[in-house]
């Protein structure tokens, strides 16, 4: 069902041509590097965190990692993730097909600047075996982010 809403909601953008799914599990970093065959890094992870009484997306560069002063900063809340049984009730989507489409009304995405490094990047389609090839740009309009947010480490700038 979760890949029908997010081609459904991709359709709206004109980008469910670019969805992909695959015969194996694209559900982690390193296997949907491994399925499209890209570095892990562009792979665009999307991250379910508890804000308030309920969740926001945060879409993260697939290298980096949150960082936890700087999430409090920007959030005024502590870095915590959703447990795995509360994903799919909050977001709308399976764990490892949370993607920042087509999810439950009123939840909030962010994307991490650690995307902006790359041409196009790979965010889940809704299922654990499913990516779209998305610019930055384009994953900032489509999703309806809120904002860019820089709550990340342990990646590296382009050219640095």
């Amino acid at each position: 069902m979760s890949w029908e809403s997010v081609k459904e909601y991709l359709t709206a953008y004109g980008a469910q041509d670019r969805m992909i799914s695959f015969s194996v599990s694209s559900a982690t970093v390193d296997l949907a590097a491994q399925a499209l065959g890209v570095i892990p890094a562009r792979i665009a992870k999307s991250l379910t965190f508890r804000l308030g009484d309920g969740c926001a997306v945060i879409v993260f560069a697939g290298d980096a990692r949150v960082d936890n002063s700087a999430f409090k900063a920007r959030f005024h809340e502590k870095a915590a993730m959703l447990p795995h049984e509360e994903v799919e009730a909050l977001t709308g989507h399976p764990v490892g097909g949370v993607c920042p489409f087509a999810l439950n009304e009123g939840v909030p995405v962010y994307l991490d600047e650690s995307l902006l490094r790359f041409k196009t990047v790979f965010p889940a389609a809704g299922t654990a075996s499913s990516a779209v090839e998305l610019t930055p740009q384009e994953l900032f309009r489509i999703s309806g982010a809120r904002e860019w947010v820089r709550v990340s480490k342990g990646w590296q700038e382009a050219g640095a």
